[in-house]
């Protein structure tokens, strides 16, 4: 049964990252129609066969390239989503010792020592001087 099963998926995608998030996500459209019975259910139910729907046309592809260029895009969205969160996580755990300003001029965030009282900032991407209260 575990050879037949291995030579049936040969030269298909398979599962990946993307296949997983569409998964979950089902899931979660599971847990919001009981949750909304009466009101969206049957509109969380189409959604999960939907989800359902392309998990397994993802898996079962034969077109693989296709299938990896957008888990590829998929996993470039959500690098890009988690660096962001950890940035955030950084400048939380740093708010004690260091205060964050913004160039105005590029945007740059800047990092400064609190407790220094009044200062010149100097943005080390453009060179924009600016005054800031450390």
């Amino acid at each position: 049964m575990r050879e037949r099963m291995a030579r049936f998926m040969a030269g298909r995608n398979g599962n990946d990252r993307l296949n997983l998030f569409i998964l979950v996500l089902g899931i979660v459209f599971i847990i919001l129609g009981i949750v909304f019975k009466k009101t969206a259910a049957g509109l969380f139910n189409i959604l999960t066969l939907a989800a359902l729907v392309i998990v397994y046309f993802r898996m079962f592809s034969r077109n693989i390239m296709k299938r990896q260029a957008e888990n590829a895009k998929y996993m470039e969205l959500r690098n890009k989503v988690i660096s962001r969160f950890r940035v955030l996580r950084e400048r939380w755990t740093q708010r004690n010792d260091y205060k964050f300003f913004r160039c105005p001029s590029c945007r740059t965030v800047l990092r400064v020592p609190r407790g220094r009282g009044k200062i010149m900032i100097v943005c080390k991407k453009c060179g924009t001087r600016f005054e800031g209260r450390s």
